[in-house]
């Protein structure tokens, strides 16, 4: 384990919220400036943020543990005025966690100003020295542009490699070493200058306005999957496994969703991932809801099985979202059945580094209240370079060619945002 403070505010710290016209900012993903923007949005709600108050890089099996103590600490030396009192308002930090123990690269960042919006309510947080001034009501940036000459290219391995490791996969499933393995491969465009990460931020919130868009210290995509959602003692996980691509055409996809519903394949992934959150989730609630059948989520460019978990938290005051989104990671949908097995497959046959991908993303307040998507239909930037992920669930009857064409699916939501 390491952990290190990247930005250690000196001195007492001061964090106000106060209320806005949600006519201010109508568009929050226009308030973006390029440099030390997070993100996360969903159907126009949501929180946006720049510049940074505090931040920690947190890494190996403590990293949820090392960051939620450094946030404990650092509220504990801070004042907050909070006018609004919604989730989400206050002091609010946004993270990104790795998805392996090793080497798990983890982020914690406290923006300076932040700006949040929930149905007709909206309002501004600033953080800073007491005698600071506050800023005026942030106005949208300039307009990013498009990355110019994007390249495509195979990232760790090549469609007919990455089959052959679904093919062996398959083949440890049906020897009885475990019962479902989640594989992700990985593509690579390139760019003729950085990326601007505010142009696929914005085609995604547009395009995919039921998904969770987020942009956290270079990572971004539009997740739709909410790992843990904490809010006034209540607890929500919606978990998908099961997909199946959508044609375009309505009543062709209306017939593949009843397909998907009935898909033994699709059904038997999707009880695992099921069974993996409630499980988890258990020791933390008084009581829960875990639906008897899954209903299918329609996106723009793909149907899933859906099934939302719900619960009461008995445990509020000792446990934060943070650490509820820990107990949970990583579920089936990421990783498989049982966890250890394959996770231990994925090291071996996977030959790709996941770094943050399929961790948990999101932010967390000061009442420890918070939302936790999994870092999927994601992607890393580093100046011109943009990695692309997706993964798919592998079980005793999965077919490597399907699972190929699936992959290739999950990857279209970031490829097109890249576009013009």
């Amino acid at each position: 384990m390491s952990s290190s403070q990247e930005v250690e505010p000196q001195g007492p710290w001061v964090a106000r919220t106060t209320a806005l016209d949600p006519g201010d900012v109508d568009v929050l993903v226009d308030l973006l400036p390029r440099e030390e923007a997070v993100a996360w949005l969903r159907r126009g709600d949501g929180l946006v943020g720049w510049g940074r108050a505090a931040a920690t890089r947190t890494s190996g099996a403590t990293r949820f543990a090392d960051a939620d103590k450094w946030w404990s600490e650092l509220l504990a030396r801070t004042e907050v005025h909070d006018d609004v009192e919604e989730p989400g308002s206050g002091m609010v930090a946004f993270g990104s966690f790795g998805f392996a123990d090793e080497p798990g690269d983890s982020v914690l960042v406290v923006p300076r100003v932040v700006v949040g919006r929930r149905g007709d309510r909206a309002w501004l947080t600033t953080v800073g020295t007491p005698d600071e001034d506050r800023p005026a009501v942030p106005r949208p940036t300039d307009a990013p542009g498009p990355p110019l000459g994007v390249v495509f290219a195979d990232g760790s391995r090549n469609g007919e490699e990455w089959m052959s490791v679904v093919a062996e996969a398959v083949r440890r499933i049906s020897a009885g070493d475990l019962e479902k393995v989640v594989l992700a491969r990985d593509m690579v465009a390139t760019a003729e200058e950085p990326v601007d990460v505010r142009w696929p931020l914005r085609r995604l919130a547009a395009s995919y306005p039921m998904c969770w868009t987020f942009h956290v210290d270079g990572l971004f995509g539009a997740t739709p999957e909410m790992l843990v959602r904490r809010e006034r003692g209540l607890v929500t996980s919606r978990v998908l496994a099961g997909t199946i691509r959508r044609t375009g055409d309505d009543d062709r996809d209306l017939a593949l969703a009843a397909t998907l519903a009935r898909s033994s394949k699709d059904l038997e992934e999707h009880e695992y991932a099921v069974r993996s959150v409630a499980d988890a989730l258990e020791p933390h609630c008084s009581s829960m809801s875990v639906p008897e059948a899954p209903f299918v989520l329609h996106l723009p460019n793909v149907m899933h099985l859906a099934t939302d978990v719900n619960g009461v938290v008995h445990d509020a005051a000792t446990v934060s979202s943070l650490r509820l989104a820990e107990s949970l990671h990583p579920s089936a949908a990421v990783g498989g059945t049982p966890t250890v097995v394959a996770t231990a497959l994925i090291d071996e046959v996977e030959g790709l580094d996941r770094g943050r991908y399929a961790g948990p993303v999101g932010w967390i307040d000061a009442a420890g209240d918070g939302e936790w998507g999994l870092a999927l239909r994601a992607a890393t930037v580093d100046g011109p370079t943009v990695r692309l992920y997706a993964g798919c669930g592998v079980v005793a009857s999965s077919d490597p060619e399907a699972e190929l064409a699936e992959s290739q699916a999950k990857l279209v939501p970031v490829r097109d945002a890249l576009g013009s």
